[in-house]
């Protein structure tokens, strides 16, 4: 008994022998923006021979990090979760296309020798429930007397996007992704923590939205975990309000390792 509870307490202590799989967020704004968010940035176009320069430089950065796999803000098909898009990827599509999962994710992944990129979003499928119910909360907000709460929660992020909207022509795409990276109200949950109390006992609109956040953010990262593999090291290219969660997964999940994107774009800047 007491040999079979040592060799317990010996394989609970001792340290894995598998690699951890390293995770590299690069949180994005969305450079073709498709207007679904709540505050929607007027972006300048990337298309432009300064730009993708930039954007060859970012790429180059950010492929130091030797990423083995690249995952985006898509919904991949079969076991792998493969984007079949990222098979016809070429330089008339960087000419054309100004998605960050093209511009940021497949021109990395092409330069880092990677043959597939996984699309791991999560979107609610027929009859199941919204990952993002923003208009129950303003209804709560409504109801309750709340909506002085509600702008305010969301006050700091606009005036935010605005100031980055005014200057962004001065930025080059390196120093707008740092902001987007850096701590502040793009990458906090400032936002979403403002609104957990809108609501009343029974009606607690502002925890669930929290909740279904949560359950998103947690499902793209089970996603991530089925395809990855002890060792890899993985780029996900995702918006930027996704940050917070992803981070904690790859920095609290055990096996898996938060690799922050800053000292790589810095040294792309």
């Amino acid at each position: 008994m007491k040999l079979a509870l040592a060799a317990v307490v010996l394989a609970l202590s001792a340290p894995s022998l598998a690699a951890p799989v390293e995770v590299m967020v690069l949180g994005s704004y969305h450079f073709a923006n498709p207007g679904r968010d709540i505050n929607n940035l007027r972006v300048d176009t990337v298309l432009t021979p300064d730009r993708q320069r930039q954007l060859d430089s970012v790429a180059r950065a950010i492929a130091r990090f030797k990423p083995t796999r690249v995952m985006v803000e898509m919904q991949g098909k079969g076991s792998d979760l493969a984007i079949a898009e990222y098979g016809r990827f070429d330089d008339a599509m960087l000419a054309r296309e100004a998605s960050e999962i093209v511009q940021l994710g497949y021109r990395t992944a092409r330069m880092a020798g990677v043959k597939t990129v996984h699309g791991i979003d999560e979107q609610p499928k027929d009859g199941e429930p919204d990952y993002f119910p923003f208009d129950k909360v303003q209804a709560a907000a409504k109801q309750f007397g709340q909506t002085s709460v509600l702008d305010a929660s969301n006050a700091g992020i606009a005036d935010w996007l605005k100031d980055f909207g005014t200057r962004q022509k001065s930025l080059t795409v390196t120093e707008a992704l740092i902001a987007f990276n850096a701590p502040g109200p793009a990458t906090g949950m400032d936002a979403y923590y403002g609104v957990l109390g809108i609501g009343d006992h029974d009606n607690q609109a502002g925890a669930d939205l929290n909740a279904m956040w949560y359950l998103r953010n947690a499902k793209i990262f089970a996603k991530l975990m089925s395809v990855a593999k002890p060792g890899d090291r993985v780029l996900v290219v995702y918006g930027s309000g996704h940050n917070f969660w992803l981070r904690h997964f790859a920095g609290l999940t055990p096996g898996y390792r938060n690799v922050d994107p800053l000292p790589f774009l810095k040294a792309a800047k």
